[in-house]
């Protein structure tokens, strides 16, 4: 049994590589590359799954490369359905160039999705979801969705009685509608949210109770890059440090500290404490190169870091 569900729409065969230098009107022979299953709940599901806890990924596939993610997937042990679709998923490519250390990033848009295969996904997120503690909706949305589609993943977890955590940006966030439990913007997604720049930390702090008063959600977490994160109830407001660590690549990062969240709370943390350890796993992800996500052990050693520091 499942205790985290996830579902994403537009998921993403990702291909890592690297080059000496990238220069434009030339054969660029590039290193072995790796492939990875990608998307942000599939990206989730590989996380809490690295972090010892049972998740199960909902996704559309469609193609060679659906075909592949499915593979990986399986490969890693983490459970999955994949619903057929007449589309090709999508692939994206990362290459860093190890002359400049800097890494370029190619996403290709996802297959448009029909009407009849959104209400599939949503059949097998319902059946999924069942008995599960926490539902992820994670990442964009590919082309025939609507940018209201969020709104119904929050009427079946509300109708099972589960808790939904978001974590989306654009017009899917916008129109999200209300009911979330846990929503996970960046700064730039919270001040689209509230419709205005966010100039200091008060500010700051005034947006993410905002989102709350409007019943956005019952929590939210703001992720705020090398400051941190803020974390918001409608009880308290707690700012949470970053994590100092020699990034490799933000691939992921985003994905793998909400992944520890949850397992922080599955594992019966405390809401703060689940989301320093989560803080914890996005920095572990910041040590992996390409795109690979969180490593148990270096998680568990982050998080013991930063409670010793307290």
């Amino acid at each position: 049994m499942a205790k985290i569900v996830t579902l994403t729409m537009n998921p993403a065969l990702d291909i890592a590589t690297s080059i000496e230098r990238i220069v434009p009107d030339r054969k660029l022979r590039c290193d072995t590359p790796r492939y990875d299953p990608g998307g942000g709940g599939i990206n989730v599901a590989r996380a809490v799954h690295a972090l010892g806890v049972e998740s199960l990924a909902v996704f559309p596939a469609g193609g060679a490369a659906g075909e592949l993610i499915s593979h990986l997937l399986r490969q890693e042990g983490v459970g999955y359905n994949a619903v057929p679709i007449s589309g090709f998923t999508r692939e994206s490519l990362n290459v860093a160039e190890r002359e400049s250390g800097q890494q370029y990033r190619f996403i290709l848009p996802g297959p448009e999705i029909d009407g009849r295969d959104q209400q599939r996904c949503l059949d097998a997120l319902a059946g999924a979801a069942v008995d599960a503690d926490y539902v992820v909706a994670s990442g964009s949305l590919p082309r025939g969705i609507p940018e209201d589609f969020y709104t119904r993943v929050g009427e079946i977890t509300r109708r099972l009685g589960k808790h939904l955590i978001l974590d989306t940006s654009g017009p899917a966030l916008r129109h999200a509608g209300a009911g979330v439990y846990l929503l996970k913007p960046s700064l730039g997604e919270l001040e689209g949210l509230v419709g205005h720049p966010i100039r200091d930390e008060r500010e700051e702090e005034d947006a993410a109770r905002t989102l709350i008063e409007q019943g956005r959600c019952e929590i939210a977490v703001v992720s705020l890059g090398a400051r941190g994160a803020l974390l918001a109830t409608r009880q308290s407001i707690e700012r949470l440090p970053a994590l100092q660590v020699a990034s490799k690549t933000a691939v992921g990062a985003g994905d793998s500290m909400l992944a520890g969240i949850l397992v922080g709370l599955i594992r019966g943390l405390s809401l703060s404490e689940a989301t320093r350890f989560g803080i914890a796993a996005g920095a572990a992800a910041l040590l992996t190169a390409g795109t690979q996500l969180c490593r148990l052990d270096d998680v568990e050693r982050l998080y013991q870091e930063s409670v010793n520091a307290v």
